[in-house]
């Protein structure tokens, strides 16, 4: 069932599976939107329930236009449906919204399934030299120059043209405009990761930015009994690189989890 779920300020598209079971929560990357989970949803037909949306100014969901929280509007939506615990499975961006409610609101959370996830509060993430390319390239409106640069940042195992991705880029990249300076930073949660009991995996992508790829290792340790997944052929795309074994994960981690 697809429908508009009303946030602070604005509102979002989503679509539930249905029921009254726990479900998985997907939550996407900034480098695409809800879609990049089309390849991993066929091997998530197994489970009860399966909730899916896009952020703001991403997919079919507006542009912001005030203020707003990511970990609320996962909020906004768990409570549209009626969920009170749930089980995120967040890529990149989503990562980092399911590890702010994780640690927000526990008891919402029933188990994380993360993605070459982000988290706040980790030095290092962001390159000064890219966000200057990222302008430069946007203010000349060049989209092709955007995503060509996205492919090489973030599609290592991807085989040229690479059109799954350069796609999915595509259709996210007029987002990081229109949500600049709305949306408000997540709390630390770096430091705090210590604190999260609960079962959890994260995959980690080999082929990765160099930065991401540590930075992930270190999420991975400070998780207490955090399960490790090592991904030689996934970059920041696995969703595309590898929806079988993100399928997989997802349902061993639902079972674990509730």
């Amino acid at each position: 069932m697809e429908t508009t779920v009303r946030v602070d300020g604005g509102e979002i598209w989503a679509e539930d599976t249905g029921g009254d079971a726990v479900p998985v929560v997907l939550l996407h990357p900034g480098v695409g939107d809800s879609r990049v989970w089309d390849p991993v949803l066929p091997g998530l037909e197994g489970l009860p329930r399966v909730i899916r949306y896009d952020a703001r100014g991403y997919g079919r969901s507006p542009a912001p236009t005030v203020s707003y929280s990511q970990v609320d509007d996962l909020r906004a939506v768990l409570d549209h449906f009626g969920v009170r615990r749930a089980v995120p499975a967040g890529s990149s961006m989503g990562g980092q919204t399911a590890l702010g409610l994780a640690l927000a609101d526990p008891g919402r959370v029933a188990g994380l399934g993360l993605f070459v996830p982000g988290v706040s509060g980790y030095p290092g993430l962001e390159v000064p030299e890219v966000t200057e390319q990222i302008g430069k390239l946007a203010t000349a409106g060049d989209m092709d120059g955007l995503v060509a640069l996205g492919l090489r940042l973030w599609g290592a195992a991807g085989t040229p043209p690479d059109r799954a991705a350069a796609d999915v880029l595509r259709a996210a990249i007029p987002a990081w405009f229109t949500t600049y300076g709305k949306e408000t930073e997540d709390a630390p949660v770096f430091d705090r990761l210590g604190e999260l009991d609960l079962p959890c995996t994260l995959l980690l992508g080999e082929r990765d930015q160099s930065q991401v790829v540590r930075c992930n290792e270190e999420m991975a340790a400070r998780i207490p009994g955090c399960h490790l997944v090592r991904h030689p052929e996934c970059d920041h795309f696995p969703t595309l690189r590898a929806p079988q074994a993100v399928a997989g994960i997802i349902n061993e981690l639902y079972a674990k989890a509730v």
